[in-house]
This record gives structure tokens, sequence and C-alpha cells, in this order.
């Protein structure tokens, strides 16, 4: 082989070597290439795992989006609900003040002369009684003092109240109805004393109205034993029977 030959043939084996060298690190690089493709897809795979303990993707995904800074703001609304819920008591409040001022506004007012007229009937039984009836001629309920403060004749003071006869509330009458009272005019033994005869009998009201009740024919006799009974809604309990 002569000396120019074998150049060439040395130099076609260097060129062949790095043609060589050169597709495989082509055949390299594609590989690399194709591994950190695969990566990226792995990734979201794991970030779109189930949270440990379970749970469907809408709660996942709220409560991840609920860790972003974008939807932290939107937690920042979530704290205007707060607010909101917030304004609900109050609201709440407001409106049971409303409905309370309405309760109050529904109850009854104190009765006057002006709408009840009372009158005075002598019983048989009890002895020496009298049952005083006052009867609401208004068009609203009204609610009566807890006894009849009556005065018989030019009497300065208030009669005592039984206070065995005391009801659990104070005596409500509606339009038309009527409440009782019970009155001992005196001692049936004849053992009271300063008893005189009066035919005027007048019963006064807390708004300052007073009534002026007529009595039987003749009037009545009264002593120290003139009692009343708080004012009753049944009239067997005004008089003890």
């Amino acid at each position: 082989m002569s000396t120019r030959t074998a150049r060439r043939t040395r130099l076609f084996a260097a060129t062949t070597a790095a043609l060589a060298a050169l597709a495989l690190t082509a055949c390299e690089s594609g590989d690399t290439s194709d591994t950190g493709a695969s990566a990226p897809s792995s990734a979201p795979a794991g970030a779109q795992g189930e949270r440990p303990g379970g749970g469907d993707e809408s709660g996942s995904g709220t409560e991840v989006n609920g860790s972003k800074g974008t939807n932290g703001s939107a937690g920042t609304n979530g704290s205007s609900g707060a607010d909101d819920s917030s304004d609900e008591p109050t609201e709440g409040s407001t409106a049971g003040g409303s409905d309370a001022s309405d309760a109050d506004s529904d109850l009854p007012g104190k009765c006057s002369a002006a709408d009840v007229k009372i009158t005075a009937t002598k019983v048989t039984r009890p002895i020496n009684h009298l049952l005083l009836t006052a009867t609401n001629t208004g068009s609203k309920t009204c609610v009566l003092p807890p006894y009849p403060a009556a005065r018989f004749g030019e009497a300065q003071a208030v009669p005592p109240v039984a206070e065995a006869t005391k009801p659990q509330s104070l005596t409500g009458v509606e339009p038309g109805k009527s409440g009782y009272a019970g009155v001992v005019l005196s001692a049936g033994d004849g053992s009271g004393e300063n008893g005189y005869e009066t035919d005027t009998l007048t019963v006064p009201f807390e708004d300052g109205s007073i009534a002026t009740v007529a009595l039987p024919a003749g009037g009545v006799y009264v002593d120290s034993a003139l009692t009343v009974t708080y004012w009753q809604t049944d009239m067997d309990a005004a008089l003890g029977h």
C-alpha cells in the first residue's frame, strides 16, 4: 500500500469515528428530552391526587384555591360575608325591638271611669254583702285597678282589702265584659262599730277619674267591718262562694 493510500484510509476512519460520535450524542440528547417531557406530565398527576382522608374533587379544589394568594383576596370577600352575618343579629335585635314595641302597644291600658260602668247590687247571701260589677263600655280591653278603693258617704279612709282574695294577676275586661268585687258592709253578728247609713258611693281609678255608683234603694249600712275584695273575673270568687 502506498503512502497516499494509507493517509486516505486513516482520514476515512477518523471521519467515520467522528460521525459515529455525533450520532451517539444526538441519540443521548433525544433520550434526555423525552425524560424531561415525562416529568411534567407526572407532576400534575401527583397534584391532582386525592388528599389524605379522601374527599371529592370539588372540595379539594376549594381548599387548594383557598390557599392561593389570588383566592386569598376572595377570602377577604369571605370576611365581608362574616360582616354580613354580624349584621344579621343587629337586624334581628332591631326587629326584636320593633316586635317588642308592637307587643307593648297591643297590651291593654288601664281602665277609666270614662269606659267602665260600676253597678252595686245587694245580695242575700252572704248576708250584709254588696256585689260591685265593673262593665267595660269602651271599645278596647282595659285593666281594672287591683281592688275598688270604695268610699261610702263621707268616709275619709279607704276600706281594707281581703288579701286572701288576691288573684294571680290583675283583672282585665274586654269590651262588654265585666269584673267583680265583693264588699262586706257590716259585721253579721253586730260586733261592728261606728256604723252609719249612706246612699252614696264613689270608686276612683288610677288615672284620677272617679266613678259615681248608685246604691240600692234606701242606701246601705256600713260599720268598722267594712272590707272589699280584689277585682275578680268570676262573680262567685268575689262573693266568696
